[in-house]
């Protein structure tokens, strides 16, 4: 009998053991790489994402291809086209949020929607580069340069000075007061992460505020 307790008493520190083995080695299982455009992924792009007369040249972005959280809990892999001078730094925002199980909807390319910004956020979907004017603007935005990336955009919306969204889905989510998964808001993992690179948040705005937008430089 006793001989019948220590065996089942070992299992179960065995059993134990390989689940925290486990447990930390999936909390420790991001991955994260960056690489020139390929030619085929620069055909892609042009026309779609990039255009002759664009702020820069394809040669000065990079592919970061990473992990990331889905809101089912999963490891999924997503991929963003950033300028080459903040792909390091923005691999590390993305490991961070992997390591504290910041959920993120999807990854694609916005090449995957044409191009279009606005097919893009109705997927809820996250992305960097997009040769595009800021939005109610004739300048370049941050996009264009692969100095930018928007974050769920449907649970982060741009809302106008006077309250008003784009996507019907994102109307939920004007009340941000009331904190949900994926949601970018003050002191919280999404926006500290980004803080964290020097990065700037477009929920800190004054009159339209962009919750979904992070830039190098704040705007």
């Amino acid at each position: 009998m006793k001989r019948s307790i220590l065996c089942l008493a070992l299992l179960f520190v065995a059993f134990t053991a390989v689940f925290v083995a486990g447990a930390a080695a999936g909390a420790a299982a991001f991955r994260g790489t960056t690489s020139p455009l390929t030619p085929a992924l620069k055909a892609r792009m042009t026309g779609t994402s990039w255009h002759r007369g664009c702020p820069v040249p394809l040669s000065e972005l990079r592919l970061l291809t990473l992990s990331y959280r889905g809101f089912d809990g999963r490891s999924h892999t997503g991929r963003l086209i950033v300028n080459r001078s903040v792909a390091t730094r923005v691999l590390a925002v993305f490991r961070r949020l992997y390591r504290a199980d910041f959920p993120i909807r999807r990854m694609q390319l916005v090449d995957a929607y044409g191009g279009s910004d606005f097919r893009s956020i109705e997927a809820d979907n996250s992305s960097a580069f997009n040769c595009r004017p800021a939005t109610g603007s004739s300048s370049w935005s941050n996009h264009a340069y692969g100095l930018a990336i928007d974050i769920n955009p449907i649970e982060n919306p741009y809302v106008t000075a006077s309250g008003l969204v784009a996507h019907r889905a994102s109307r939920p989510y004007l009340n941000r007061s009331r904190v949900r998964p994926g949601m970018a808001y003050p002191g919280g993992e999404l926006v500290d992460a980004f803080r964290s690179a020097g990065w700037g948040w477009g929920g800190y705005w004054s009159g339209d505020r962009d919750y979904q937008h992070f830039s190098a430089n704040g705007r």
